[in-house]
């Protein structure tokens, strides 16, 4: 866990995957594949989008739960770069910040695919050290099997 510079913290996780960046960024950029990564205790449904296919500008609205506890997420595609990086940054949620930064690196090997988010709750470091960080964890292992198998990890 890193403490980020505004008081918030830091999230990362990285795999490499055997496919192309333009796949992986065709896969990534469907609400439905946001969909598919999502482990089922978080009951991820795509509401609305504001755009037919994302792109910057782009609003999501979704239906999630944490810890069983049913909520709304609102997000706004803030950078979008094909086939490499786009950014998406909470408008409405649980938390004070969210800014998610998915990136998609060529390598030798594969692709690296890179998640940075950076955030902010209620109640600091103690919620972050008990719920929120151990929860990101589970939800990104998850995230990292479905790649593995939906795109042979190398």
């Amino acid at each position: 866990m890193t403490e980020n510079p505004k008081g918030g913290f830091a999230f990362e996780s990285e795999q490499l995957v055997l496919a192309s960046p333009a796949e992986l960024f065709e896969f990534f950029s469907k609400p439905a594949g946001l969909a598919e990564l999502s482990p089922p205790w978080v009951r991820l449904r795509v509401l609305s989008s504001s755009t037919p296919s994302i792109r910057e500008g782009t609003t999501l609205d979704y239906a999630i739960r944490i810890r069983g506890f049913p909520m709304r997420w609102r997000s706004l595609i803030t950078k979008w770069s094909p086939p490499f990086e786009f950014i998406d940054e909470q408008v409405s949620g649980p938390y004070r910040s969210w800014i998610h930064r998915h990136s998609f690196v060529e390598t030798e090997n594969g692709v690296l695919v890179r998640d940075r988010v950076r955030y902010s709750m209620i109640g600091g470091s103690l919620v972050n050290r008990l719920f929120v960080r151990p929860e990101l964890e589970k939800i990104f292992s998850y995230r990292q099997a479905k790649l593995r198998a939906l795109f042979s990890e190398g």
